[in-house]
């Protein structure tokens, strides 16, 4: 390539090696994400301290673990549209001051049952901006070989992480300092924030669609050193960066419309599942004869899983994209089949092996999910596609928890817990199995133009 030739940015990054730069970057948003997944799953947690000092019915209890979810679903959704007019980078740490504050609000003010729920909506605005818009930035940095497998490193390792850490903070310090320890645990993110201010830069493939070449070169120069110098006095193929009228409208366009659908379909039942099966497996190990430390520590034992089960389907998807919806049925099949199970046999050593299927399938499934929705989409409106996918996702999320508390309340057993968490992971495996081969119809990446005809 001459030194004049005009580069293409997605070939670009879809040929470069994981270098420091990824690597830094990768660690960032591992951080971020892990604080995402602390501050998500840590209200199952708290559940068994205000049950009784807040006279809360079981449904109420469920709405605990749903109210930051509500705030999710607008904050992923809106979003997008932000992310893809004015940037990835500002978006995202507009969200990471959200959390950060609203955390620690909830830690000093958080005295009742509508006082939580409130300060927990305003946490979950910035939560419903962190993993769908950390999800798509390492999609457009990650080489397209290795992008769930980097994704996975990237954005599943923190939020794993981020939910053993609730788990773990849970089984060992709230005891001591109540259940408002989750919650100044949460606010260490605040220097992270600074830390990410100082280091974490624009979108690659958001730069070159909004034509910004100074600062695209900059960033390209310190994702592949090695071609600096080409970068400095190249020019860059044009990337359509128009943003559609409208974002739902482009989604569900002929190229994309039979793809969205079902990713809304399986995400709302897959969230569903897992928030319901987080949400409530501590009370219910607790209900099944567990003690108090190994029935909190089943929430990390899931989140432990989940990363290496994410990982192993990641792999597999980036050996062959247009397989990964039978993967992923395959997961959500399997981990469904497990909970069920959970009706019949008890004992500690079923309940531990069967939680950890659950977690390695059914939770670890999500994660690559999330990014086969990133890799379906074009530059201009991927951040609003993943968007789209966790928010309709989110509502599943947020009636989880809700009505399994309101089944254990009209049932009087835990039975329906897992009913119901099965039954929504085998329907969802169903849903993404439909679609079958039909990803081997799209190219290896949206932002490639399809052909016509």
């Amino acid at each position: 390539m001459s030194i004049s030739s005009e580069i293409d940015v997605h070939d670009e990054l879809s040929g470069a090696s994981i270098g420091p730069f990824h690597k830094l970057l990768g660690i960032l948003i591992t951080l971020i994400t892990l604080f995402d997944g602390y501050d998500t799953f840590n209200p199952a947690y708290v559940i068994h301290y205000v049950v009784q000092p807040w006279g809360l019915a079981p449904s109420q209890a469920g709405f605990l673990v749903s109210s930051g979810l509500v705030g999710f679903l607008f904050g992923a959704i809106g979003h997008g549209s932000v992310a893809d007019r004015f940037g990835r980078r500002g978006t995202l740490l507009a969200g990471l001051w959200i959390v950060n504050v609203f955390t620690l609000l909830t830690a000093m003010l958080a005295s009742d049952f509508w006082s939580y729920c409130a300060l927990r909506f305003v946490t979950g605005v910035g939560l419903g901006v962190l993993l769908p818009l950390g999800t798509t930035f390492i999609n457009e940095l990650a080489p397209k070989r290795v992008s769930n497998t980097f994704s996975l490193w990237g954005v599943t390792l923190g939020w794993s992480l981020g939910g053993v850490a609730a788990g773990l903070v849970g089984v060992f310090l709230t005891p001591q300092h109540g259940w408002q320890i989750l919650y100044y645990v949460g606010a260490l993110s605040i220097p992270l924030t600074f830390v990410a201010h100082a280091i974490l830069p624009e979108s690659p493939r958001f730069l070159a669609a909004r034509s910004r070449v100074p600062e695209l070169r900059a960033l390209l120069a310190r994702l592949r050193p090695e071609r600096a110098a080409v970068y400095q006095t190249a020019t860059f193929a044009s990337v359509d960066g128009t943003l559609p009228q409208s974002t739902i409208g482009a989604l569900l366009s002929p190229r994309y419309r039979r793809v969205s659908l079902t990713i809304w379909i399986t995400a709302f039942l897959s969230l569903f599942a897992i928030f319901g099966l987080t949400g409530w497996i501590p009370t219910v190990m607790l209900k099944r004869g567990e003690t108090f430390a190994a029935s909190f520590g089943f929430g990390a034992l899931m989140q432990a899983m989940s990363f290496i089960g994410g990982l192993t389907l990641a792999m597999l998807a980036d050996r062959n994209f247009a397989l990964t919806p039978r993967y992923l049925a395959t997961w959500w099949m399997s981990g469904g089949i497990a909970v069920l199970a959970l009706v019949f046999v008890s004992g500690h050593g079923v309940n531990l092996a069967i939680v950890a299927v659950a977690g390695f399938c059914i939770i670890g499934a999500q994660h690559v999910l999330n990014n086969f929705t990133a890799g379906s989409y074009e530059t201009c409106f991927r951040a609003s596609g993943v968007g789209m996918e966790l928010g309709i996702g989110r509502v599943g999320a947020i009636l989880g928890p809700y009505v399994i508390g309101l089944l254990q309340q009209v049932t009087g057993g835990p039975d329906a817990v897992f009913w119901a968490i099965g039954g929504a992971s085998i329907v969802g495996a169903l849903a993404i199995g439909s679609l079958g081969l039909a990803a081997a119809n799209r190219l290896p990446s949206a932002d490639v133009a399809p052909a016509e005809g």
